[in-house]
């Protein structure tokens, strides 16, 4: 059977997202748009919508042209969104790296996006300065300065507006995040203009931002959820977004209390802090209403805990970057939400709960895979037409690799994953990367990894390991350390004497889960 949302569809217009989200930028005029925490630095709703529209006259007088990609590497801060809708105003799309990549990671996907531009901070550039020149990157941009960078400002510089260019929001895209999907490296994610509109609208039926709100920006804007529902929703609300590079609590707290923030979007981990560590005891919570967690399933007791620590309220969604990213959500009016739950599907989308092993239609309270069909689905996998096969079927039904149940009431629970992804503190972390590099160790014979079940990330990566030569548990993980983003380290090394797999080949990831999962296991 077919489920589908409670709410009344909403109608997406035909425009490009920069239109949709700055449509009131000129009336807001000197109201802060975003500040950037740790210096203060503000830039307004005025300077915004100006300077969008200067960056992209930029960018055209150094021949971008509709179409082409701009790669923003780069933390939270203000000149994020400048460089963000600068980009999508010059017709052209933007790709988010992963401020922790390495070196090999940023030009990988450089490189497959045909990335044309860069934009940096000079505390990246020994990352990005390398991954520039083995992408191709025809210039790197960097807040401020460094050798063998242009300054972001120059292209606030231009005086003569770029030609606007016709588009179709239904069908040009405007970001390329990328992603693992359901398994494998990962893969340029196509989101179109309306996608992200269309997500927009959605989502605002459930979190009612508002101008009058001070919404904290810790989420990082390269990640989808940063990118929709805390930066693209809050600027088309009005509201005002104080950014933070990096999280650490007690500066992330100190902020809240600071600039008397009203609405917060977090992960799982954050908010264990929040229900858990000494130090939230002394600051000045009072002024925030509303928290919001995504990226990862959070438990009833956990949620339940930060709600009542905090004194606020507080709901769960869920989203995957396939679908920009929001699917279902919990309402944050009162009486609406179910703790422990992702809520309800939202305006305009459709969900089917299938069998994983024969594909037989599920009801209610049954557990089966996840698929979705709505306005906000991706167009699929960028030159992958085997992996958008994989995932986006013929009859547009997006495949989530996630397993969930829908009670009678119509609130959805995410169960568990088929999909092969470990979620580190909502980062994605692909096994099939980290067990090519322990194989490429020469004391490693074969090698598998799997998600290890962990409090405060939420899951870590645990590698089974069947040895050819001597090496220790911890010269293994250094090794991997040294070639992979800090988030994607092995935590934990277990060696066994082969790793078990199907007749087919295929790593049985079951096996070893149960087994990493067992008291006593190393």
């Amino acid at each position: 059977m077919i489920f589908r949302s409670p709410y009344p569809d909403v109608t997406v217009p035909d425009v490009s997202v920069h239109r949709f989200v700055l449509a009131r930028a000129a009336e807001l005029g000197d109201k802060p748009a975003l500040i950037d925490g740790p210096c203060g630095r503000t830039l307004t709703y005025g300077q915004l919508g100006a300077g969008v529209e200067r960056v992209a006259a930029g960018l055209a007088a150094r021949g971008f042209r509709k179409g082409d990609v701009l790669g923003l590497f780069m933390p939270n801060c203000p000149e994020f969104a400048l460089a963000f809708h600068g980009t999508l105003a010059a017709a052209g799309v933007v790709t988010t790296v992963n401020s922790l990549c390495t070196v090999q990671d940023a030009a990988y996907q450089l490189r497959d996006a045909r990335a044309l531009f860069l934009v940096t901070v000079p505390q990246f550039m020994d990352r990005a300065a390398p991954a520039a020149r083995q992408a191709g990157i025809r210039e790197v941009f960097v807040l401020g300065s460094a050798p063998g960078a242009t300054a972001f400002t120059a292209l606030l510089e231009t005086r003569e507006p770029a030609l606007p260019s016709r588009m179709d929001p239904a069908q040009d895209l405007a970001v390329l995040p990328y992603s693992s999907g359901t398994t494998g490296f990962p893969k340029g994610v196509m989101l179109t203009h309306r996608n992200l509109v269309a997500n927009l609208l959605q989502t605002a039926c459930v979190h009612h931002v508002a101008e009058q709100d001070r919404i904290i920006a810790v989420l990082p804007f390269f990640h989808i959820y940063g990118m929709q529902v805390v930066l693209n929703l809050a600027l088309w609300r009005g509201a005002t977004l104080v950014t933070m590079p990096k999280f650490e609590l007690e500066p992330f707290l100190a902020t809240l209390q600071r600039h008397r923030i009203t609405r917060a979007f977090v992960v799982p981990p954050l908010v264990l802090a929040l229900a858990r560590h000494p130090a939230v005891g002394g600051y000045d919570l009072s002024s925030v209403r509303a928290m919001m967690s995504g990226a990862a399933p959070l438990d009833a007791e956990l949620e339940t805990a930060c709600a009542r620590r905090v004194g606020c309220g507080f709901i769960q969604g869920y989203g995957l970057t396939e679908a920009s990213p929001v699917t279902h959500a919990n309402s944050d009016e009162p009486g609406r939400c179910k703790p422990g739950t992702v809520g309800e599907l939202l305006p305009n989308t459709e969900c089917r709960i299938v069998d994983t092993g024969t594909g037989k239609e599920l009801g209610p309270d049954e557990d089966g895979e996840l698929l979705i069909r709505g306005p906000q689905v991706m167009r699929g996998y960028l030159n992958n037409l085997e992996a958008t096969a994989a995932t986006l079927d013929s009859d547009g039904w997006l495949h989530t690799g996630d397993i969930g149940r829908v009670d009678r009431d119509g609130y959805f629970t995410i169960v568990d994953r088929l999909k092969e992804l470990i979620k580190y503190k909502g980062f994605q972390v692909p096994p099939a990367e980290l067990e090519a590099v322990l194989r490429g160790h020469p004391a490693v014979a074969d090698a598998a990894v799997v998600p290890l079940a962990d409090r405060e990330c939420g899951e870590v990566p645990k590698a089974f390991v069947v040895l050819r030569g001597d090496v220790s548990a911890a010269d293994l993980m250094a090794y991997v350390a040294e070639r992979v983003a800090p988030y994607k380290k092995i935590r934990a090394v277990e060696v066994i004497d082969a790793i078990p797999r199907s007749p087919s080949g295929k790593i049985l990831r079951r096996v070893l889960r149960a087994r990493a999962q067992a008291p006593g296991s190393a």
